[in-house]
């Protein structure tokens, strides 16, 4: 099982060395990846938002938990916040400025396992077009053969981390408190292995 967890957390780390014949390729699932996250407003409560156009890629060897070229990319403009008005500000310049800076991107540095099932990863998350080191607390689901439809291996994963939106330089709103600082970050994916 430790082996297992340490190929999930490959999927944002790097581990070990091998020839790129040798790595399998994962695609992350768009119909069973999630990003979303929370945000106080004006003390009363949280927020909810998620980002609906994700994609991403990974190649791994399952014998030796190597990992190269790791890319995960998020549509900035994918954002539903669940309310028209507030889903068009989100968007503009106060905010996530998809106009600028359409993409959201992370790139994993290194990971450390502190269970069979659970672990941290460090990785550089872009935002606003600038890149700030971050790290993910991961939990691994599950790593077995799909039961159905392509039967592939699929490796299943939660995230989450906290971020300061204003270390992005997003300081809409920061100083009089109407909007927090602080955002929560979840991540639910699985990724398929491509045979």
């Amino acid at each position: 099982m430790t082996a297992r967890f340490l190929a999930a957390t490959a999927l944002v780390a790097s581990f070990a060395t091998a020839t790129y014949a040798d790595m399998a390729r994962y695609e992350l699932d768009p119909t069973h990846t999630v990003v979303y996250f929370t945000i106080d407003h004006l003390g009363y409560a949280k927020t909810l938002g998620i980002f609906t156009n994700i994609e991403g890629s990974f190649a791994y060897d399952l014998d030796t938990q190597a990992l190269e070229d790791v890319a995960v990319k998020i549509q900035a403009a994918s954002v539903n916040t669940f309310n028209e008005a507030r889903d068009g500000h989100v968007r503009n310049a106060d905010f996530l400025d998809v106009s600028n800076y359409p993409e959201i991107t992370f790139v994993a540095t290194g990971g450390t396992p502190a269970s069979e099932t659970t672990g941290t990863v460090t990785g550089d998350l872009t935002i606003l077009g600038q890149t700030h080191p971050v790290t993910l607390d991961i939990t691994l689901n599950k790593v077995a053969d799909y039961p159905f439809g392509h039967q592939k291996e699929v490796l299943g994963l939660s995230m989450t981390t906290t971020i300061q939106r204003s270390a992005f330089g997003m300081m809409y709103a920061v100083e009089n408190g109407l909007v927090g600082d602080e955002v929560t970050i979840n991540i639910e994916t699985e990724a398929i292995k491509d045979e």
